[in-house]
């Protein structure tokens, strides 16, 4: 072999042959990875020439054969280079040789559309991937990899496609952060509620905790995700009232006394039971514990949030004028919909034990 001539694939020439080098982890390999199977820098170099079999991928990140990489081979990559350790720790800890992704993970675009987004790009054509990391990592963005720091504690990450990926609420937070389309935007957030994905709230407080409500291209498209998230909600609740047997309530009705004030609408009304249900679609307040917004004690945020206040001074008139209300939230009738049911019905059946309630006049909402 001559010296120009390139250095036969690594299942001829080194000592550990890759016949299990099919999948996308044995076609990225870092430098780590590399060495630990006997490939020492300079054959890397010798296999990354002109016209050789290897490529150099992304700084410390190589691509096991000349064409061009995938997109699953481009996710791998921007992996192993965000998830590397600093240089001061390689210098006294030995890079791992596992899977090499450290802390760092998927999110933004690529992560959505690893969590099933039917509106997010395919890994393919995705121009970037977006890695996020530890607030303190010194990494720059480079090439094709986008570096997101996060500016609290990272997210717990999920197993999706073998690689770890932020959870749907981050990665939304992460996307829309490079969008200024409202249009694209609202695509995207009103996906991740119809297609169960996430609860508005939830996508709600990643995005106030990510300082993004106040965007131009976001301010309708979260009016758009909440009218979304209130459809769907009803949906749940009209199937829920169906599915358990239930007996059907007036839907979307309006309460008030014989020539009373107005006492609000409920979403479900058994009149001759004086049962109502109310579903909590409210946008959250930023910095408000979940709890008290999903209604988790009766008391909370009363005087902080005009919104519960008002909320609250309702069911608790409703409620003595005998009406017994039952408060939902979109996630307790997604993820426990049995036990809401439950509790519907045993409020129905203690009907007879209660006195009877008011009068009240019902309307159309």
């Amino acid at each position: 072999m001559t010296q120009n001539t390139p250095l036969s694939p690594l299942s001829a020439r080194f000592p550990r042959p890759p016949h299990h080098l099919q999948d996308v982890t044995h076609r990225v390999l870092s430098a780590a990875q590399l060495r630990a199977r006997g490939v020492s820098a300079a054959q890397t170099s010798a296999q990354c020439l002109p016209g050789g079999p290897w490529q150099h991928l992304l700084p410390g990140v190589y691509l096991l054969h000349p064409g061009p990489p995938s997109g699953q081979e481009r996710l791998h990559g921007a992996l192993l280079y965000a998830g590397r350790p600093p240089v001061s720790s390689r210098r006294t800890v030995p890079e791992p040789a596992g899977a090499g992704f450290g802390e760092a993970m998927v999110t933004g675009q690529a992560a959505l559309a690893l969590h099933g987004f039917a509106t997010a790009p395919d890994l393919g054509a995705l121009h970037r991937v977006d890695v996020l990391v530890p607030r303190t990592r010194r990494l720059r963005s480079t090439r094709f990899v986008e570096v997101v720091r996060a500016t609290a504690a990272l997210p717990v990450p999920v197993r999706l496609a073998g690689v770890p990926v932020a959870p749907v609420e981050r990665a939304l937070a992460d996307a829309v952060a490079g969008l200024v389309d409202t249009e694209e935007v609202s695509r995207l957030l009103t996906e991740a509620v119809r297609a169960g994905h996430s609860e508005p709230a939830a996508v709600v407080r990643e995005l106030s905790a990510a300082k993004l409500l106040g965007r131009p291209a976001v301010v309708g498209a979260v009016d758009a995700l909440l009218a979304a998230g209130r459809a769907v909600a009803e949906e749940r609740l009209y199937a829920m009232v169906r599915e358990h047997g239930l007996p059907e309530p007036l839907w979307n009705v309006e309460l008030r006394l014989p020539g009373g004030p107005e006492l609000g609408g409920v979403d479900a009304y058994w009149p001759d039971l004086a049962v109502a249900v109310e579903l909590d679609t409210r946008a959250p307040r930023s910095g408000a514990p979940e709890e008290g917004r999903r209604g988790g004690n009766r008391g909370a945020g009363r005087a902080e949030d005009p919104q519960w206040s008002a909320y609250a001074a309702r069911r608790d008139q409703l409620e003595r004028l005998g009406v017994t209300v039952v408060h939902l939230t979109p996630r307790k009738l997604r993820e426990a919909m049995d036990q809401q049911a439950t509790v519907v019905r045993t409020a129905l059946m203690a009907a007879d034990d209660r006195e009877p309630a008011a009068y009240l006049v019902v309307l159309p909402r």
